[in-house]
């Protein structure tokens, strides 16, 4: 494979991510604490957006995991609603993005989610499908439930490799 076709997934941070969406995790100390004293709450942690008519549906789904390298085929994207990745186990997974050119994904970017993180995904954004890396692949995802196609998919000419 061509060495330009190849991406090296880095560990996902708020601050590489940001343009993206946002990081869920426990970092930091908490913004409340809670229930008298004994839960701390991070509070509010991604800008959610449903878009008109829509509204937030959770899901669980249970993915397939999938081994590194890893070839990239295709990305998607969901122009109405942002969408939420929470893992149900303690396994990390790969994120994968892309920032949008003239409405086509450019240059992927890919990352390793450490075990307790989370991804939102803003609307619009290009991004991989879920890659579960171990099982089982379970996640809770938050996305819009409403009208209207919410699923834009892009398949690239030339497949990328996706390397730690």
């Amino acid at each position: 494979m061509n060495a330009r076709r190849i991406i090296a997934a880095s560990p996902l941070t708020a601050d590489d991510f940001a343009p993206f969406g946002d990081v869920l995790d426990f970092s930091g100390a908490p913004d409340r604490i809670i229930n008298q004293g004994l839960c701390g709450r991070w509070h509010d942690l991604a800008q959610m957006d449903f878009g008109p008519g829509g509204r937030a549906g959770i899901s669980l789904f249970d993915a397939e995991p999938r081994r590194l390298p890893l070839t990239l085929e295709m990305v998607e994207r969901h122009p109405a609603g942002s969408q939420a990745f929470l893992p149900m186990t303690e396994h990390p997974f790969l994120v994968i993005v892309a920032p949008d050119v003239e409405g086509h994904p450019g240059r992927p970017q890919a990352y390793l989610a450490a075990s307790g993180q989370g991804v939102n995904y803003h609307r619009g954004v290009w991004h991989g499908v879920l890659t579960a890396l171990h099982a089982p692949g379970r996640f809770a995802v938050i996305d819009r439930i409403g009208p209207g196609t919410n699923l834009e998919e892009a398949w690239f000419d030339t497949p990328w490799r996706v390397e730690t």
